[in-house]
């Protein structure tokens, strides 16, 4: 047997919260064969497989994964082939990424090769395998602007799969391997298209800023980008920094809740007459296609009186990120949950908006988290 499997490895060092309990069975597979390997161990044991990738989207349960917990470990970066110009833009050198490569230090061999495309998500930890499934996302730019095809072994047949970018159904922090697909694919590689020699992508106001940059002119390079987009994440402690203490986080808890315009209508109005407006101020919001608007969650979350530093035990939100939640310290999957409530919670009773959470939750008993799971972003749902 090439799988290599171990009982009860604790889950915790494996994730930047740092917090949960161990896995029952725990195995890395460094190619198909032992991917399906896997497959056949956790059925034989009757035991979930769950598919760790970098551990940075994550929070699992205090009593641990009752499961077979698989590291995919293939890895490998290579240019496969090329396509012609799309759109009006130039032709695209095909590379083909592993999905245990880290996804950053993807990002930097793009960006010193000249390859555009990816440069505004530089800086966020993880693998490449998970970056299709919630369709990794930042600063104006997503990974499914460039994926061309993703590579995966169907879990019921142990038959390997190319699905194209086209076919895995992304929208904002979503695709088809979180709903139609869930539990179906366990990813081992993704192929980007990406432009050689091509503008980078600075369309987002925050990093127009930073690169005093217009709006419509000439993109700076590449480096210039990511070096920016890098400092704008460490200021907002979003980069992995032991040093830092907000550094043992998931990044972003909550995702930006998307409504339609008649929802957002009453959000807005709602807002307004709450009285938590300065003079002048605006109300942060953004198209996001078919009509819908895309809201601030961290400025509904500061808005509802959750200031940066608030603390629930050793559990807390980060002092300069309302969107993250962090672990001070020893804190338990228990209290960032019942911070993650109280924070939707009073978003929900003050906006009638309620928020999602954007990392997976695993190991909780079913039920457990439905309050908190993603898909309701609409307004004056209830809870």
């Amino acid at each position: 047997m090439s799988l290599e499997v171990r009982e009860s490895v604790p889950l915790a060092p494996l994730t930047t919260l740092g917090v949960g309990g161990p896995a029952r069975f725990f195995a890395e597979a460094e190619g198909d064969a032992a991917v399906v390997e896997a497959f056949r161990f956790a059925e034989a044991r009757g035991v979930p497989l769950f598919v760790l990738g970098g551990g940075s989207n994550l929070l699992v349960a205090d009593r641990g994964v009752d499961a077979l917990v698989l590291r995919v470990r293939v890895r490998g970066v290579e240019v496969v082939g090329a396509k012609g110009g799309e759109g009006g833009r130039g032709p695209s050198l095909l590379v083909r990424a592993g999905a245990g490569e880290g996804w950053d230090d993807l990002v930097a061999r793009a960006v010193a090769e000249g390859w555009a495309g990816v440069e505004c998500l530089s800086g966020i930890p993880g693998d490449v395998g998970a970056t299709p499934i919630q369709n990794v996302g930042a600063y104006g730019q997503e990974v499914a602007e460039t994926i061309a095809e993703v590579e995966a072994i169907d879990r019921a047949t142990g038959a390997a799969a190319v699905l194209s970018g086209a076919d895995c159904g992304f929208g904002y922090r979503d695709s088809r391997f979180k709903r139609a697909w869930r539990g179906r694919y366990v990813i081992t590689a993704v192929t980007f298209a990406l432009r050689p020699g091509g503008a980078a992508a600075v369309r987002y106001p925050e990093l127009q800023r930073a690169l005093a940059a217009p709006a419509a002119g000439a993109a700076p390079p590449l480096p210039e980008v990511r070096s920016a987009v890098i400092a704008l994440r460490r200021g907002k402690s979003m980069v992995l920094d032991p040093g830092d203490e907000n550094g043992r986080s998931a990044g972003s808890f909550f995702m930006n809740p998307t409504l339609d315009a008649g929802a957002a209508a009453g959000v807005l109005a709602r807002i307004e007459a709450a009285g938590v407006l300065a003079p002048g101020e605006a109300i942060p919001r953004y198209p996001a296609g078919g009509g819908r608007v895309k809201l601030s969650a961290a400025w509904l979350i500061e808005r509802a009186g959750f200031a940066k530093g608030t603390r629930h035990g050793a559990a807390g939100i980060s002092t300069r990120h309302t969107l993250a939640l962090v672990n001070r310290g020893g804190a338990t999957a228990a209290e960032l949950l019942d911070l993650a409530r109280r924070v939707r919670r009073g978003v929900l009773d003050r906006f009638g908006v309620a928020l999602s959470a954007e990392p997976d939750l695993v190991g909780f008993a079913p039920g457990e988290t439905d309050d908190l799971a993603s898909g309701a972003h609409a307004a004056d749902q209830g809870s």
